[in-house]
């Protein structure tokens, strides 16, 4: 439970599947078409061991585990990263990335959340920390109708 939150409390890890297809999926949404995430051969060719993952995939997919445990997206007031390994992608069985987290500290209104992301013996990301709410932001009044109907200029 959120209003329960003491330090070395565990987020539930996962373990998050990641094929080709999802790259393509990604470069597509965010317009990320470095040919390091979808071709082999350019990949392998400037010293990658196969495509890898984008990085801000993986950072989405190591914040994911606290979005659902908060249940709420915008609870997350602030996230940093620093990557300190690729995840390689195989054409034949994609890569596992386990994710998770462990709550550092916590205040009246808020909590740091260490995250941790690993690929096999590979920490992919360290300096990983989420700083969330620990109450929903209230919710704001919905903007008025306007009065009339804008002029349509001609």
């Amino acid at each position: 439970m959120v209003s329960d939150l003491q330090p070395g409390d565990q987020i539930p890890p996962r373990t998050v599947h990641v094929v080709r297809a999802t790259l393509v999926r990604y470069a597509g949404a965010s317009g990320d078409f470095n040919p390091i995430h979808w071709d082999e051969r350019f990949a392998t060719s400037v010293g990658l061991p196969d495509v890898i993952a984008h990085g801000m995939w993986t950072m989405g997919a190591a914040i994911q585990p606290v979005v659902d445990w908060l249940g709420d997206a915008g609870r997350v007031t602030s996230y940093g990263v620093r990557f300190s390994a690729p995840v390689p992608v195989s054409y034949d069985g994609g890569a596992d990335l386990q994710v998770g987290g462990t709550v550092k500290d916590v205040t009246d209104d808020t909590a740091t959340i260490d995250i941790t992301a690993t690929h096999g013996d590979d920490k992919v990301l360290v300096r990983a920390r989420a700083t969330v709410a620990l109450t929903p932001k209230p919710e704001s009044e919905p903007e008025s109708e306007p009065e009339s109907e804008p002029e349509l200029l001609a």
